[in-house]
């Protein structure tokens, strides 16, 4: 089979196509003929081997031991190990295989059954591979961590972007107030989505607007968390699903310390891959949410859909067309 492997880290270049032995499922698991993936941060950062933790998470300090990038797949089942209980050949599938050695940039993959979920009828492969992670962020940030009720007024920091875009439509799903924060060029995009508010990032700065949020969740950049404490309501909740490793662990290092001389909540939010994807899908089949997609690439142009990504300027998920839908 085809795939997109790399057996150095560096630039997006190192990725090159490949011929690679077609994986057999085991008892308990799926053969996935992919038809879509999509980039996420840890697509370009395990290719990158940069930040240096991320060798560290992959097993690999010198050389990259996982060698088939992406985690988020959509595609058709062409075959189950003899314990598969919940799919058969030939249905449609997607969800995030991080958990069980990435592989989305190729035409096969073998999953276990439980990181899968049956595709949403309404949408395509593309469309269906830019969900699993990004929305799961998403969902987990506002349901889980930061508890989100009707009525809340919630900021979105990079509201345009692929998990930011989900955040702004479940917010609006919970019944919250929402006010996105994007660049110029993505305000009526982010309005589509349903906010009620978009602040354009280059002329009004959240922290010193004198508004305050029950709820902000900042998915990109770097801003000091001193920033969202102010601009939080008392008992309000704030949430680091992304952004910069600076943003993140201050969050998770600072987030106890903050709660107990303020009473507000800081913490960066660990995912869990998968857990709620159901939901979401009927959500997506439902119309209450819709992935966003800046662009989709062919497999062969997998390392330029990764430099697109990395600039940070992408409108909702970046996607690969691994093989045409049949």
């Amino acid at each position: 089979m085809k795939a997109m492997a790399y057996t150095q880290y560096g630039s997006p270049d190192v990725l090159k196509l490949a011929e690679v032995a077609q994986p057999v499922p085991k008892a308990d698991e799926v053969l996935v003929r992919i038809h879509a993936a999509s980039v996420n941060y840890n697509t370009l950062a395990s290719v990158q081997g940069s930040p240096f933790i991320v060798r560290m998470m992959m097993g690999g300090i010198t050389k990259p031991k996982i060698t088939i990038p992406g985690n988020d797949i959509a595609g058709k089942v062409e075959a189950v190990g003899a314990n598969v209980t919940r799919f058969r050949v030939g249905d449609a599938v997607f969800g995030d295989i991080v958990e069980h050695g990435f592989g989305a940039f190729a035409e096969y993959a073998v999953v276990p059954e439980k990181a899968l979920t049956l595709k949403p009828a309404n949408l395509s492969y593309e469309e269906a591979a830019a969900v699993p992670e990004a929305a799961i962020v998403a969902l987990q940030g506002l349901r889980e961590a930061a508890q989100i009720q009707a009525g809340d007024k919630v900021l979105i920091v990079g509201a345009s972007g692929g998990i930011g875009s989900f955040a702004v439509q479940l917010a609006k799903y919970f019944g919250a107030e929402v006010t996105a924060v994007c660049s110029p060029r993505n305000m009526e995009m982010v309005r589509g989505l349903g906010a009620d508010h978009v602040l354009d990032y280059t002329q009004t700065d959240f922290a010193r607007s004198g508004q305050q949020y029950d709820v902000i969740l900042a998915t990109m950049g770097y801003r000091p968390i001193g920033d969202f404490i102010r601009a939080l309501r008392p008992k309000g909740r704030y949430i680091a699903t992304g952004g910069s490793l600076k943003q993140i662990f201050q969050a998770l290092l600072l987030g106890s310390f903050i709660s107990a001389f303020t009473g507000k909540k800081a913490t960066s939010l660990i995912m869990k891959p998968n857990q709620g994807l159901e939901l979401l899908r009927d959500l997506l089949e439902a119309g209450k949410i819709r992935p966003v997609i800046d662009r989709c690439y062919p497999l062969s142009e997998a390392p330029a859909a990764l430099r697109h990504y990395g600039e940070g300027r992408a409108r909702g998920k970046i996607v690969i067309s691994v093989q045409p839908s049949t």
